[in-house]
């Protein structure tokens, strides 16, 4: 018998003694785990409990409860925890929906978070949002039709995107479905088209020419700047020359504001601007300092009236002075101009550049297309204006110039797709208009000429179709200079004598002064901008 007790014995004490242990080991996790919910191990943020004492709702149902009125309370069952609500969902009891028999809606894949944030906001108009849930948040707000809460909540990611998330914020929309994330994305993109062209230039056509649309919105203002400085003046003088200003206001009752100083220190300069997809170039040069004396130093700038920031881009290839430039197809076309380093005025023997250049935004870059036909002719110079005078209308450049032999006036067609040049007759000889100085070409459905004899200013057109001049007709006499612009059936451009900018209806011919600019009017480049 001894021995049958020793052999249960020597089985039963083996089972005890692991029943033991892992007993053992279940009442010390059970432990572990009972103390880890009282408080967190050593080295861990008390989280969990932190989140209880700042969000309540989390514990206390009647923190999730929200009621705007004595209606009916719906309960919203979201991912964890039930909302009791009679506002949102009051139309339910409009229905013979399930959920109005029940008072009970199932939302269960819509975070419990995400829905507390979005009661918060539209029963407390307390708004609490964290950064990097602002995408979940997004979805809900479009999935439950929640307008003002989606608003707020694109408003705030508005402030946060970057050229390192963006990208991954308009991919989210678009998985979504959510239209109005996609527009405010791709807002932020259209502000910083050329600065990151690289994500632009990812995009499908259709949404690069949204970006590009999107930034001919906001307040369209006149703007001008000194485009050539060459004579020295007090410093207080050439601060203010120094400036971009635009018109704030009426053109009658409107005021000069400075939107930007110009981004180069120089005494003296010389640019032509262009403005390509509501942003601002600035190309030529200035004088700068070098080893024996002074030189001009090529130099190209971009303006963006959104962020009102300048960055340097890509300089010409040709050192160029009095040139003229043109936006047609999507590029800058420089062309004409005489050697920048070069303050004499121009004289018989002073030579146009032949080459012409066109610049890629998209790669910043610059390189030569075909070459103006000046073979058997020159174009006559001048130094009030950029010759020869040139603009843009569908898909080619017009050039016009005064031929010295002759007198006559030509215009030179270059068409962008095939990179070729044309002249389009018949010329204007003089004896059908006699116009010694030539002022201003551009275009609207037709080319405007406007020039100057000793006693009055004319103004004719050129349809490009039919290739037939206008007639010519008479304005008031004034001295025009610079660079002026176009815009519906409207010339501007600055008059020396009158101190101001003229504007030129191209239907009435009638003349008036604009607002007094703050500075001088010298050699003005004038243009538009959306701001």
């Amino acid at each position: 018998m001894m021995k049958t007790l020793r052999q249960c014995l020597s089985v039963l004490l083996p089972c005890l003694a692991v029943w033991l242990k892992s007993g053992s080991e279940w009442l010390q996790w059970a432990c572990t785990a009972l103390w880890s919910w009282v408080l967190p191990p050593a080295g861990q943020k008390m989280e969990q409990r932190d989140s209880m004492v700042s969000e309540p709702w989390k514990t206390d149902s009647a923190s999730r409860t929200f009621s705007c009125g004595d209606g009916p309370s719906v309960t919203v069952q979201t991912s964890t925890h039930a909302f009791y609500e009679s506002e949102y969902f009051r139309a339910l009891s409009q229905s013979s929906m399930r959920e109005t028999v029940e008072w009970q809606v199932s939302l269960e894949h819509v975070p419990a978070q995400v829905f507390h944030s979005l009661l918060e906001f539209s029963f407390r108009g307390c708004f609490r949002v964290p950064a990097g849930q602002l995408g979940e948040h997004i979805q809900a707000g479009s999935y439950l039709l929640a307008p003002r809460f989606l608003s707020a909540c694109l408003h705030a990611l508005a402030g946060i995107l970057n050229p390192h998330n963006c990208k991954a914020y308009l991919a989210f929309a678009r998985e979504i479905c959510c239209v109005e994330m996609q527009e405010t994305v791709l807002r932020y993109l259209s502000t910083h088209l050329f600065e990151l062209a690289h994500l632009s230039n990812s995009l499908e056509p259709r949404e690069r020419e949204e970006l590009i649309q999107l930034r001919s919105l906001g307040t369209h203002r006149l703007c001008v700047l000194r485009k050539e400085n060459l004579t020295s003046r007090s410093q207080s003088e050439t601060d203010a020359t120094h400036q971009l200003y635009s018109l704030e206001g009426s053109e009658e009752g409107g005021a000069w504001n400075m939107e930007a100083e110009l981004p180069f220190s120089a005494s003296k300069w010389s640019f032509t601007t262009a403005v390509l997809h509501n942003y601002l170039y600035l190309i030529g040069g200035y004088r700068h300092k070098a080893k024996r004396g002074y030189e001009f130093k090529m130099a190209s700038f971009r303006y963006n009236p959104f962020t009102h920031s300048w960055v340097s881009t890509a300089p010409l290839i040709k050192h160029r002075r009095h040139f003229s430039t043109a936006v047609c197809e999507g590029w800058i076309f420089a062309v004409g101009g005489w050697y920048l380093d070069s303050l004499v005025a121009p004289d018989s023997s002073t030579a146009l550049y032949t080459a012409v250049e066109r610049y890629d935004p998209w790669a910043d870059t610059w390189s030569f297309v075909s070459s103006l036909p000046l073979t058997d002719f020159l174009f006559s110079m001048s130094l009030s204006h950029d010759i020869p005078l040139t603009t843009a209308l569908r898909h080619c450049l017009y050039v016009i110039g005064t031929i010295q032999r002759t007198g006559e006036k030509l215009v030179l067609q270059y068409d962008v797709r095939q990179d070729s040049w044309s002249e389009l007759l018949p010329t204007l000889t003089r004896a059908d208009a006699d116009i010694p100085s030539l002022y201003f070409l551009g275009a609207t459905d037709r080319l405007f000429v406007i020039g100057g004899t000793n006693s009055e200013n004319v103004v004719t057109s050129f349809c490009v179709e039919t290739q037939r001049w206008g007639k010519v007709a008479s304005m008031e006499k004034m001295a025009l200079s610079g660079q002026g612009t176009v815009l519906n059936d409207d010339i501007y451009m600055p008059a020396i004598e009158h101190n101001s900018i003229v504007r030129l209806n191209l239907q009435s011919h009638s003349v008036k002064l604009l607002p007094p600019l703050p500075i001088s009017t010298s050699y003005e480049a004038l243009f538009h901008l959306y701001f």
